[in-house]
């Protein structure tokens, strides 16, 4: 979907380059104070809070179309005026916060998109492709918008471009949201699958999100993990320098998105043709371990600022191929084993729990100039590991074993 894809850029457009992009604004703000460049992506995580529930109920009860659409036209609106005020951070923090409104009235409705059009046996795959667009946008944010801006400090132009990159970023979102309202259809004009179970309502669904064990085990897996890719991805600039790193090339979040791509374009499609959920879910958090750890400890390791860089770019493509992929089949696991629960009230409560997570690390981690980053780093891997060992407890999806396996069974 292109209009997730632009959604995640104009999240992070400032993440990547927070150093030049406070040159820029140096005067505007106080870099000391909470309302900082690192605000910008925070900012999403505050409003999802209060936004995602009314989003979920907008969707489950007028429709994937209605709530998408109310998405399009805000981040179209908030797009271009970010890109027309780019050199007034009040304005850039006023556009964002209409764009963090917008966010929850696309990305809850990614799962229901893909029950709606897909059959069971491909919904991995769908999910996993709606995940692409999400990593994409953050690729382009993380890699692309360093290449339109001074981020070199060596060089005589570290802080500028910031115009032109949010003027190409906002135009480019405008056209995505025509593209949206115009051709986003409510369902296809054959539907994969028969619904044999009526979807309960957004309240009763919630109710019985809640009482099912396997979807509290989810919530705790969202809060830590979507809480952690959150927070390590809206800070990267921070981190890099934390360890050491100089530049602020994007490189090291652009590496994760990568990693994230390439995990989100295998293993949900594996899952779909294995017909295991659980045991994906497993590989996903157990193997995010080593690239949180790699993260935390690079400038531990070695005296060597290149060998300290390169094991970064190591841990940061390990954390993304493994967390990223933990996404589209936590949701599509969450949809399974919390039927009939709308699925936009599934993932609205998992994105919820862990923007929650996210909001508090970022602020911890940011505030006082990024005092206490490096305690939120070791937290980060004392929490990896936790969750490597809660994971193995959930049970496989009811829905996703197939008549065979369940008379096999017994």
């Amino acid at each position: 979907m292109l209009i997730t894809l632009v959604t995640q850029i104009q999240w992070l457009a400032h993440a990547a380059v927070a150093r030049p992009a406070a040159v820029f604004y140096e005067g505007q703000f106080d870099p000391a104070s909470f309302l900082n460049i690192d605000f910008l992506a925070m900012i999403y995580m505050l409003v999802f809070l209060v936004v995602s529930f009314p989003a979920s109920y907008v969707i489950d009860t007028f429709g994937i179309r209605v709530g998408i659409s109310i998405g399009a036209v805000l981040v179209g609106v908030c797009g271009l005026l970010k890109g027309i005020f780019a050199d007034s951070f009040t304005t850039v923090v006023a556009a964002q916060v209409g764009l963090a409104v917008a966010q929850p009235f696309i990305i809850n409705a990614v799962t229901a998109v893909s029950v709606r059009w897909f059959p069971l046996r491909e919904r991995g795959m769908a999910a996993g492709l709606a995940a692409l667009a999400q990593y994409l946008g953050i690729v382009v944010a993380m890699i692309v918008t360093p290449l339109m801006v001074g981020s070199d400090p060596a060089e005589p132009g570290y802080g500028t471009g910031f115009e032109s990159m949010l003027s190409i970023y906002g135009w480019i979102t405008l056209g995505a949201a025509i593209v949206a309202l115009l051709f986003l259809r409510e369902r296809p004009p054959t539907p994969p699958s028969e619904e044999t179970v009526a979807k309960h309502s957004f309240v009763k669904g919630l109710r019985h999100i809640l009482g099912q064990r396997d979807m509290l085990i989810t919530l705790y897996l969202f809060l830590i993990g979507l809480g952690v890719f959150n927070a390590v991805s809206s800070m990267t600039d921070a981190i890099a320098a934390n360890a050491g790193v100089e530049d602020s090339d994007g490189l090291i979040g652009g590496l994760m998105l990568i990693g994230g791509i390439i995990g989100a374009a295998i293993l949900p499609i594996l899952s779909d043709k294995f017909r295991k959920r659980k045991l994906f879910l497993v590989i996903c958090v157990v193997g995010m371990v080593p690239g949180i750890l790699g993260l935390t400890f690079a400038g531990n390791l070695s005296s060597d600022p290149e060998t300290v860089y390169n094991i970064s770019l190591v841990s940061s493509f390990i954390l993304g191929f493994f967390i990223m992929s933990a996404g589209p089949l936590g949701f599509q696991y969450a949809a399974e084993v919390s039927h009939p629960a709308p699925e936009s009230t599934s993932q609205g409560m998992l994105l919820w729990v862990g923007q929650i997570t996210a909001l508090i690390f970022v602020a911890g981690m940011s505030v006082q100039n990024n005092r206490y980053l490096p305690t939120f780093m070791l937290l980060f891997a004392a929490l990896s590991v936790i969750s490597a060992f809660v994971v193995l407890t959930l049970r496989e999806s009811p829905m996703i074993i197939t008549e065979q396996d369940r008379a096999a069974g017994g």
